[in-house]
């Protein structure tokens, strides 16, 4: 099992930047990667940005290309996603993901960021 616990979301104004961490416990001995997915209300959930926990290598979607960044602490088994030139579009329940080869796919709990105009 692994539990995953989110934090950083909230209110902004658009322009501004939001940062979310997801610290990931328990059973963590396989990480393959970790990311982030968003939900906007009425829309399907879509990947923002993913990172290989070995390499390092990052996927981002191409709507946040330029203005977030996902990085990784491995000795914390945290994964960050830095928010920039947040837009009101950008408004979603993000969620954290862990993928490992052993123990199978995790989902956060989910943190509310909105931008406002």
């Amino acid at each position: 099992q692994v539990q995953l616990v989110e934090s950083g979301g909230g209110l902004v104004q658009a322009g501004g930047s939001l940062r979310l961490s997801c610290a990931a416990s328990g059973r963590t001995f396989s990480t393959y990667a970790m990311g982030w997915f968003r939900q906007a209300p009425g829309k399907e959930r879509e990947i923002v940005a993913s990172i290989s926990w070995s390499g390092g290598s990052t996927y981002y979607a191409d709507s946040v290309k330029g203005r977030f960044t996902i990085s990784r602490d491995k000795a914390k088994d945290t994964v960050y996603l830095q928010m920039g030139s947040l837009k009101p579009e950008d408004t979603a329940v993000y969620f954290c993901y862990y993928a490992s080869l052993v123990e199978g796919t995790y989902w956060g709990q989910g943190t509310q960021v909105t931008v406002s105009s």
